[in-house]
């Protein structure tokens, strides 16, 4: 097991409330042991200060999610513990299941990702695009393209999903 995955899951074993998985072991992050069609909880490290981390997380429970947000003043050793590349960096970082999460996601994509189960360390969508959950402000003409991105252990990328208005020609 590489460093990088056991920091993971030991980081991930914390938001879900013990100090590592211990006996659970891996599977403790996985769909194994919910009930069908039930969604996992889901860990949101955010700053206190940041009102769009909290509108997400309000995206999130009303998507159905159970959401424990942890508030910390140092996001960015948050980030390198979860193996998150600095160019796919928002402003919270969430874990969820097996994977990890980064920014304003929306939760059909999350849903999507838990469904499908790719190899893939998680999603991300870079920055705070106007119009992502948690960044609706202003005329939703204004509304920014963007997408999210799937990406690995060794930071590959690839476009998981597209939102926002259409390109325009």
């Amino acid at each position: 097991m590489s460093h990088d995955r056991r920091a993971f899951l030991r980081l991930a074993g914390i938001a879900l409330g013990g100090t590592a998985l211990g006996a659970f072991g891996a599977r403790a992050l996985g769909a194994q042991g919910r009930p069908q069609g039930t969604l996992p909880a889901m860990t949101v490290y955010k700053s206190a200060s940041c009102g769009c981390c909290g509108q997400w997380v309000d995206h999130a429970r009303a998507n159905g999610f159970t959401v424990r947000e942890v508030n910390t003043d140092d996001l960015n050793s948050v980030k390198r513990e979860m193996g998150i590349p600095a160019r796919l960096a928002s402003c919270h970082t969430v874990v969820v299941g097996s994977y990890v999460v980064e920014g304003h996601v929306p939760a059909d994509d999350i849903k999507r990702l838990l469904r499908d189960r790719p190899a893939v360390r998680g999603l991300a969508v870079p920055g705070m695009p106007i119009g992502s959950p948690g960044m609706e402000q202003g005329p939703p003409a204004q509304y920014e393209r963007y997408d999210v991105l799937a990406f690995t252990a060794d930071g590959a990328t690839r476009v998981f999903a597209s939102h926002g208005p259409p390109t325009r020609r």
